[in-house]
């Protein structure tokens, strides 16, 4: 009776859990869609669900991945495949994928020249194969496997990803992540890894737009992932999780590993929203990484914080330098242009990477405060303040997306198609960045560059594809586009073509100007134009001589709507040039931004203990109005429509103005 009784407990605790671990019917139904299209149109990224669903893999596609496991350097996107299909198959292909996978090295090894371990899609891809060969088929692994993989999932879960929203290396990350979710015997990896995987779908569903497509700002990324909305391995990923966009027709990398998965997601779905303005931080400091990664032996170590960006940073250049020569890697593919630097000391390529900073700092892509503005179809998101003037890596500083259609700027050689742009470099230089709302303003002045460096090339292009356009105008600079209800307008800095692409060569500085708008926010497109048109534009130069040597500060100003975005660059106080102006839209704070209950203000010390609050809606009809005397008031606007409304608070100070979502 006693056991009786043990038993049906424990069958009612694994009957709760499978229930805790349900997914949402119509993501399961989508799922199954998802195998059976793939089934259908068979190609080597179908293999996990051939083994999900009992039907044979093509010995040849098997083959060829195999065989070429030794010469791939990007080999870890075939392993975490094939260690799928072996947890999903019951041994029939062991024979086959064993031998060649145990005979690979899955962490960092002396002289080799091919294999990178140490970017983030590419850790977590030999680490959790590593530890699922190690776990399932008992191989050998070093003794700091499972100290590093723990860390690399929490700091996951805790800061977030270092490749920030990025549509080219999250759904690798995403595979090496839910293969350990899925698969791993350690429930405490195992409970890590799911949150981690979770973590980074709800960023891929941040900048989503109603239509599915996802256009970001990023920390790393491709401009090749900017000129198509769909067809791409994240659409698989949107797909299945949201219904939103055109349906796959054909599985990807990281679509057949969540069409197979267990992973539970319906937080993932819940938290979808179509209404943001807010500013996301991701990750840390450098410095609170030193801290972070202080558990990890030295090499983890190194390898964490290069993960983050920091390769040749000169605070972390010696510690890079001591790796590449304990490993004998300074011939690897990733670090042969740097070979020229092995005959130095550690120390002096320390010193000699300070030299260099405009080059040696901007790959860091960690601390970033990223501003997301999404309303239905239309986001613009930008990293705010981003190593301004300096060497860019693959990093997209500034994207809007109207509908199905990407907007940005880039700087460095002109190159048609953008996607044929160098992998390595996508910037020579980084804009400096403010947005507020749905309007960014853009800077972009090249630090001095030294000639041993190639980055010279100061032109500066626009992406904008006229043909995905119901409409498009000019307004002298500014350039407008619409697409169905979503709008699009650019200030540029001119209105010259470089090799047929809309861009400008480089003076001293350029400014140009990003704004979104659709017709919940504006009405008609008609409207949307009179108001850009009415827009306050201004720029200048001013000779600092109080500093030595002298300065030359570069003012810009954008007032368009209720926004007013300003920066003085090489300003160091709020006397010069116009920089009392830059904070006047942040007078008072307004939270939560999306509500559906209440709005809260904080005035802080700003209402002097007076100070008038005004609510409209877009179309301009007073909501509310209301004298405060407290620094902090909280509005009920639970029966009011769903859409935006500009709140005004007028105080002794001067007006400032917000927008708000009401969900």
């Amino acid at each position: 009776m006693q056991y009786t009784i043990r038993y049906v407990a424990l069958l009612l605790l694994c009957c709760m859990f499978a229930i805790a671990q349900a997914n949402d019917t119509a993501y399961v139904n989508r799922q199954a869609a998802y195998r059976a299209i793939s089934l259908a149109n068979l190609d080597n990224d179908a293999m996990s669900i051939q083994a999900y669903e009992g039907v044979p893999v093509t010995i040849a596609e098997l083959n060829y991945l195999v065989n070429n496991l030794p010469t791939k350097s990007t080999v870890d996107f075939d392993i975490v495949k094939l260690v799928r299909v072996l947890e999903l198959s019951n041994g029939e292909y062991d024979t086959l994928i064993l031998p060649g996978l145990l005979a690979l090295p899955y962490w960092i090894n002396y002289g080799d020249t091919l294999r990178g371990y140490w970017s983030e899609n590419h850790m977590i891809q030999w680490m959790s194969s590593d530890w699922l060969l190690h776990e399932k088929y008992n191989k050998p692994i070093d003794a700091n496997l499972r100290n590093r993989l723990l860390h690399y999932l929490q700091v996951k879960v805790n800061y977030g990803y270092y490749e920030f929203f990025s549509s080219v290396y999250a759904p690798y990350a995403f595979a090496g992540l839910v293969n350990l979710a899925d698969f791993s015997q350690d429930a405490e990896i195992k409970q890590w890894a799911i949150r981690a995987s979770q973590r980074l779908l709800k960023d891929l569903l941040i900048l989503t737009n109603d239509k599915g497509v996802f256009f970001p700002a990023a920390g790393r990324n491709y401009f090749g992932k900017y000129e198509t909305p769909y067809g791409q391995n994240h659409n698989s990923l949107i797909y299945m999780l949201t219904g939103r966009g055109e349906v796959p027709t054909s599985a990807s990398h990281a679509g057949a590993i969540l069409a197979t998965s267990t992973l539970p997601v319906d937080s993932v779905i819940e938290s979808y929203t179509n209404h943001l303005d807010y500013v996301y931080h991701i990750g840390h400091t450098l410095e609170e990484g030193f801290v972070i990664n202080s558990g990890l032996t030295p090499l983890d170590r190194t390898i964490a914080q290069w993960s983050s960006g920091a390769y040749f940073h000169p605070v972390v250049a010696e510690e890079t330098a001591t790796l590449l020569n304990d490993s004998n890697m300074w011939e690897h593919v990733d670090f042969g242009a740097f070979e020229p630097l092995k005959s130095m000391t550690p120390q002096t390529i320390a010193i000699f990477a300070n030299t260099l900073n405009v080059a040696s700092t901007s790959s860091l892509y960690c601390g970033e405060d990223v501003a997301i503005f999404k309303n239905n179809s239309i986001t613009l998101s930008s990293i705010q303040d981003y190593h301004k003037g300096k060497v860019g890596y693959q990093q997209m500083a500034c994207v809007a997306n109207v509908g199905t259609t990407a907007v940005m700027t880039a700087a460095g050689r002109i190159v048609t198609p953008w996607h044929d742009k160098p992998e390595t470099n996508i910037s020579e230089h980084l804009p400096y960045v403010r947005q507020h709302s749905n309007v960014a303003l853009l800077m972009y002045r090249p630090q001095f560059t030294p000639d041993l460096l190639p980055f010279h090339n100061k032109e500066v292009a626009l992406f904008f594809q006229k043909d995905d356009y119901d409409e498009v105008e000019e307004d002298s600079l500014w350039l407008l586009g619409r697409q169905g209800s979503g709008y699009v307008a650019v200030r540029r800095h001119c209105a010259d073509s470089l090799d047929g692409v809309m861009g400008c060569t480089m003076d001293r500085g350029q400014t140009w100007v990003i704004m979104v708008g659709d017709s919940t926010m504006y009405g008609s497109f008609g409207n949307f134009k009179n108001i850009v048109h009415n827009s306050v534009f201004e720029t200048s130069w001013t000779l600092r001589t109080d500093t030595a040597p002298n300065q030359y500060v570069y003012y810009s100003r954008i007032q368009v709507d209720t926004v007013d975005i300003a920066y003085a660059w090489n300003a160091d106080s709020v006397t010069n040039v116009g920089i009392a102006k830059l904070d006047a839209a942040h007078s008072f704070e307004l939270y939560p931004n999306p509500a559906s209950n209440m709005v809260k203000l904080n005035l802080n010390d700003n209402a002097n203990g007076q100070a008038m609050v005004r609510i409209t809606d877009m179309l301009g009809n007073e909501v509310y109005k209301q004298e405060v005397t407290a620094l902090m008031h909280t509005i009920n606007v639970e029966a009011w429509a769903k859409g935006m409304y500009l709140v005004s608070v007028q105080t002794p100070s001067g007006v400032s103005t917000k927008r708000f979502i009401k969900e």
